[in-house]
């Protein structure tokens, strides 16, 4: 008995020595304990977890070079090799993951909309639910802060900047020619229906190096990667009828929709401010087709649209009014390409091409211009770590522009221009934690036309105080070519020229987000010349200037009211420019210093029914009154609209919808056209601008035909 006794308590002594003892501590960035925390020897059952000071202790048999690993919910596993015999007790600091939902997000500058948003305003739905958006994603947008509502040209104008200030992307590739052709005060869409966009990216300033060319602001559109279903939409509607349809198969898809618009039964039943010869009628139609490779996705997309409209407008300065009689042909196309490379490398490269024709009787002149630009692009991008991002690419903007005006019985005068840019640049994501993370990129372009090289930094960074409040910071420089008008009869330009410095506060809450911010813009190099307007034998100087500032709240709920969802939006511009042919800086006539909205959408169950109601308003806009002194110093009263829309459910997939615009009847101006001579009284006659109908009605059937027989076009509405 004695010897087994001896026997054993070797063997335990032997195993006991061959043991060596593993401790220290865990803590996080703040050197504050965590416990629970999972401490272990990678490929051995042997560990332990931290106890509420971060502390931890336990024996292995494990010899040599090892792995220790440590592993806690929310942060980033620790790898650390160590040597057991030589291993001391240490405190070993784990830091937060930023792949979590409660992570910091950049987003100064930029408003977005889609499922894949970490911070959306809105969700795909409201672009097209928008009481009075009539289903144009322009108009839904103009409820957002930072836009301005110009009801005469129906176009994007983004913190003091011009419509032409905005670049529209359609998955990444430039859209040369965003808006449908139209006349003098008579107000444009946008060419693009939301059937088949899945997330909208609108910024208002200080956006990524990745996309050049515009001083204000970007519009990025991403198409539907996959559809859910296969499905058939018809639309009746008062102003024409639409189709669309989408078919999948195994590896690919292929979705198309196409609509006719009409105006003149329209006009017949609710005639408007307008003196139609031949009321606008279009044919349009897109397209997208989807492949999936392996390591990849391509897609191409193509729109086209066809228009034309024959009107008599009003002359102040004589007594016959003008006629315009306008076609249009348009033609998108485009293709991209998303791949993963090798380590971790993903690709993107794609062309554009866009196509825009018109011709124009105005009077007994005839007008025809051409427009060809192509956009070639390419980006290379990898998460080097779980918190680094590099990324770096290049573009090459190519566009051809011709116009020829053939005034009655006297020649024929040509213009036009031949511009290629050339862009690259680089881009680097880190994140310091889940509270704090910065973007630097900067962009480098060559104009070859203007002879203009350029280099323009670009910065933004975030920091996230808790897990609902977060402030964002972005600058940036802009560049971007003057404009058709000008290019058209000299190149004798500059870049125009401006700095963005933006700061935003961001809350969110379970459904409601706060979103604050101040800006200043500052514009230099901008186009000026000295006769009326833009001619071949103007003087061309870029010698204008300009600044922009102000503040932008937007304010959305959902759920605290059953069935009820709302935002509300409000901004503030202080804006001058001395550009163009302009006497001196001032408030350019497009500007209201306070604008606002409030967008509603309530369900209303026992009638199978959402309302939605839409209210803007804005302050007046300066104009210029040549019977008083000063420049620009008159302002307009003020604007005020208010929207309806109503959509019944007959049928989960047949909709009866209504909407009507200016309810209340406002008598709105948008400001004022005088004569250019004084009549005998030395007076300067005028006339005001006003919408081209009081009040606009529309009522429309929808019928959705799909495999789950519940999917309806309330979304595109």
């Amino acid at each position: 008995m004695k010897t087994t006794l001896t026997l054993l308590f070797l063997m335990l002594s032997q195993i006991g020595i061959g043991q060596t003892l593993i401790s220290g501590k865990v803590v996080d960035e703040s050197n504050q304990p965590l416990q629970g925390a999972n401490v272990f020897i990678d490929g051995t059952y042997d560990g332990t977890s931290t106890d509420a000071e971060g502390n931890f202790q336990f024996s292995t048999t494990a010899k040599g070079n090892q792995v220790l690993k440590i592993t806690f919910l929310t942060f980033e596993t620790l790898i650390k090799p160590i040597s057991i015999e030589n291993f001391k007790a240490e405190t070993l600091v784990l830091r937060e993951s930023i792949n979590t939902l409660d992570a910091v997000v950049i987003n100064a500058g930029m408003l977005e909309a889609g499922d894949k948003s970490r911070v959306s305003v809105l969700k795909p739905l409201d672009i097209v639910t928008t009481a009075g958006s009539a289903g144009d994603i322009v108009s839904a947008l103009l409820t957002l802060p930072g836009t301005q509502t110009v009801g005469e040209s129906g176009r994007l104008f983004v913190r003091g900047g011009e419509s032409d200030e905005t670049q529209t992307f359609v998955d990444g590739l430039r859209v040369a020619q965003p808006y449908g052709a139209s006349a003098n005060n008579v107000p444009t869409r946008g060419r693009f229906s939301p059937f088949l966009f899945s997330g909208i990216s609108f910024s208002t300033g200080g956006y990524s190096a990745e996309y050049g060319e515009a001083l204000s602001s970007v519009l990025l559109l991403n198409t539907i990667d996959e559809p859910v279903q296969e499905q058939t939409d018809i639309s009746l509607m008062t102003v024409g009828l639409g189709l669309s349809n989408t078919q999948k198969w195994n590896k690919s898809s292929l979705s198309i929709n196409t609509a006719y618009i009409d105006l003149a039964p329209y006009q017949l039943a609710v005639p408007q401010a307008l003196d139609w010869n031949r009321a606008f009628q279009s044919l349009s139609g897109e397209a997208v087709y989807r492949y999936k490779f392996d390591t990849g996705l391509l897609k191409i997309y193509t729109a086209f649209d066809a228009s034309r409209f024959d009107l008599n407008q009003e002359n102040i300065n004589t007594n016959i009014k003008d006629r315009v009689n306008l076609n249009n042909n348009n033609l998108y196309f485009n293709a991209i390409y998303k791949g993963f490379l090798v380590n971790n490398w993903q690709l993107i490269t794609g062309v554009s091409y866009g196509l825009g024709k018109n011709k124009i009787d105005l009077n007994q002149d005839f007008i025809t211009n051409e427009e060809n630009a192509f956009h070639l692009k390419m980006k290379v991008f990898s998460k080097i770590t779980k918190r680094l991002k590099v990324g770096f690419g290049g573009d090459y903007f190519k566009t051809h522009f011709d116009e020829n005006y053939i005034a009655f019985q006297q020649n024929q005068f040509g213009s036009g221009y031949d511009a290629g840019i050339g862009a690259f640049y680089a881009e680097v994501d880190y994140f310091f934690s889940k509270k704090f993370a910065i973007n630097v990129g900067v962009r480098a372009s060559n104009n070859a036309m203007l002879n203009a090289f350029s280099v323009s930094p670009r910065a933004s960074a975030a920091y996230k105080i808790d897990k609902n409040n977060q402030f964002s910071f972005a600058y940036g420089q802009f560049e971007q070519a003057p404009r058709a008008d000008y290019l058209k009869y000299s190149n004798n330009f500059e870049n125009e020229k401006t700095q963005h410095y933006i700061l935003n506060y961001t809350y969110t809450k379970d459904a409601s987000t706060l979103r604050a911010e101040v800006y200043y813009k500052g514009y230099n190099d901008l186009v000026k010349f000295d006769t009326p307007t833009p001619v071949f034998n103007s003087n061309y100087a870029n010698s204008g200037f300009g600044y922009a500032k102000g503040l932008d709240v937007f304010w959305r709920e959902n759920g605290r009211i059953k069935n009820l969802e709302y935002w509300i939006s409000y901004s503030f511009i202080d804006t001058q420019r001395d550009y163009r042919n302009y006497l001196q800086e001032a408030t350019p006539s497009f500007v209201a210093k306070h604008t606002g909205s409030v967008v509603t959408k309530y369900w209303i169950s026992s009638l199978r029914s959402q309302l939605g109601l839409t209210y803007t308003f804005h302050s007046g806009r300066p104009f210029e009154n040549p019977n008083t002194e000063g420049f620009l110093n008159e302002r307009t009263k003020s604007f005020s609209n208010l929207n309806l829309g109503w959509a019944y459910l007959i049928t989960p997939q047949k909709i009866l919808y209504f909407s009507a615009s200016n309810l209340l009847g406002t008598k709105n101006v948008f400001g004022y056209e005088y004569a250019n001579a004084p009549d005998p009284q030395g007076v300067f006659q005028s006339r005001a601008i006003v919408p081209t109908a009081s009040r606009f009605v529309f009522v429309g059937f929808f019928w959705t035909i799909s495999s789950d027989k519940k999917t309806n076009q309330l979304n595109n509405l």
